[in-house]
């Protein structure tokens, strides 16, 4: 299961990307973490814009509403995901946890 905190400035959770990967894909989760496959190198930082892309895809939220917070340049990453608009309320936050406790607990998911 994926462990997602709240924050002043909306939600964050922990990611593991697996780079190289012949298709890109949320696979799960592992470690109270979102597993994601990327088809970027690590290289000028395509694999976290890649990373960011899936995301915003499969949660259906704006690629600016979307942040790596720490883990640039690690397999593990923390997403910060704010508010669309103002300040994120309760109900946009439950919706977000159960979108990516959904994300979580499915085999192969590509947006």
């Amino acid at each position: 299961m994926i462990e997602v905190k709240a924050t002043a400035q909306g939600v964050t959770f922990s990611v593991i990307v697996q780079l190289r990967a012949s298709k890109a894909a949320i696979v799960g989760s592992h470690d109270k973490a979102l597993k994601i496959k990327l088809t970027a190198p690590p290289v000028e930082g395509a694999a976290n814009k890649q990373c960011i892309e899936l995301l915003s895809k499969a949660l259906g939220r704006p690629k600016s509403t979307l942040e790596i917070i720490s883990g640039d340049t690690s397999r593990h990453k923390q997403i910060l995901v704010r508010a669309k608009a103002g300040a994120m309320s309760i109900e946009e936050r439950e919706q977000l946890k159960e979108e990516l406790f959904r994300l979580g607990n499915s085999d192969q998911k590509t947006p």
